[in-house]
């Protein structure tokens, strides 16, 4: 059984409400009969006519220099290393293949996506009979 303490400050804050003890003084404003956030509040839900639109994901393995430029954390630097390390099997290389640091990768993982063409599916077929290679 857990018993929980009441400090001071609760006691004081209580009593400056007009509550002791179980009991509401009489001064004390009577509850709402049905409670409703005021106009403005953060969980009013405001709608409006047009929906979101939706975001149109980069594709790393063939964006141009400039389109990769408008990422968040994306420089000339880093864009001509994304370039040069195409083609990519999956977003995530960017950090391990291309030397992109972890927290722009998650600052952008959601406006990205890598398309596999036939050069991402060639690097497949390599990498696979490398590792059947060396089980032998």
């Amino acid at each position: 059984m857990r018993h929980h303490v009441v400090g001071p400050a609760l006691i004081v804050a209580c009593a400056g409400l007009g509550v002791t003890a179980g009991t509401v003084r009489a001064n004390a404003p009577a509850p709402a009969a049905e409670a409703r956030p005021p106009a403005g509040h953060a969980s009013t839900v405001v709608k409006t006519g047009a929906p979101a639109a939706p975001v149109k994901l980069i594709d790393i393995n063939s964006a141009s220099r400039a389109q990769l430029k408008t990422l968040a954390g994306i420089g000339d630097a880093e864009a001509d290393k994304i370039i040069a390390g195409r083609p990519y099997l999956s977003k995530v290389h960017l950090v391990t293949e291309a030397g992109l640091p972890t927290g722009v990768y998650l600052s952008i993982r959601r406006q990205i996506v890598a398309v596999q063409n036939k050069q991402a599916r060639a690097k497949l077929k390599t990498l696979a009979s490398a590792q059947q290679a060396q089980a032998r």
